[in-house]
């Protein structure tokens, strides 16, 4: 049935799409997921430790098989984290489990390893430069940056206080 002149099409009896925030809030709720809070801060926390285990023991082998000490060990074992957690981020297994483990593989140097490696992996098809150069800093950057800021603001704190040797 064609529609009357003056009409922008045909009318239904349909209510307009339109609804208010408090009304939103109150249907998201009934549809989002419960969660545990306790059990994901729990969670967190041992998978967050047993990260930090594992490259404890990674130092101590270092520290044992060439016998170094702990400051000369801690190099290696952090390129040995990273690398860790490079392949099991290319074998799709780091992000199943920092998705069942939650803020405890975000926080050591493997988190940071991992969303390098998946921007990474996630733009190779788009080249090397424009691809993987340009898109693996995005979200890894700004952590970049923070530490960077971090770092400044601590060293002048503690040149002005005198502490830990020279100070102004």
């Amino acid at each position: 049935m064609p529609a009357k002149s003056g009409q922008r099409g045909f009318h239904t009896n349909t209510p307009p799409l339109s609804i208010n925030e408090k009304d939103y809030q109150s249907i998201s709720k009934k549809h989002e997921p419960s969660r545990n809070v306790f059990a994901n801060c729990v969670r967190a926390f041992l998978v967050g430790g047993g990260i930090c285990v594992i490259g404890q023991a990674i130092q101590e082998a270092f520290m044992a098989g060439m016998h170094i000490s702990a400051k000369e060990a801690a190099p290696p074992t952090s390129s040995m984290m990273i690398l860790l957690a490079v392949i099991l981020t290319c074998f799709g297994v780091y992000d199943k489990f920092a998705q069942w483990a939650g803020a405890g593989t975000a926080v050591p140097i493997t988190g940071f390893a991992n969303s390098m490696c998946s921007a990474a992996l996630e733009h190779r098809s788009e080249g090397l430069v424009l691809g993987v150069g340009a898109n693996m800093f995005k979200l890894a950057g700004s952590v970049i940056v923070f530490g960077v800021v971090a770092a400044f603001v601590v060293g002048v704190i503690y040149a002005f206080l005198g502490v830990g040797g020279n100070h102004l």
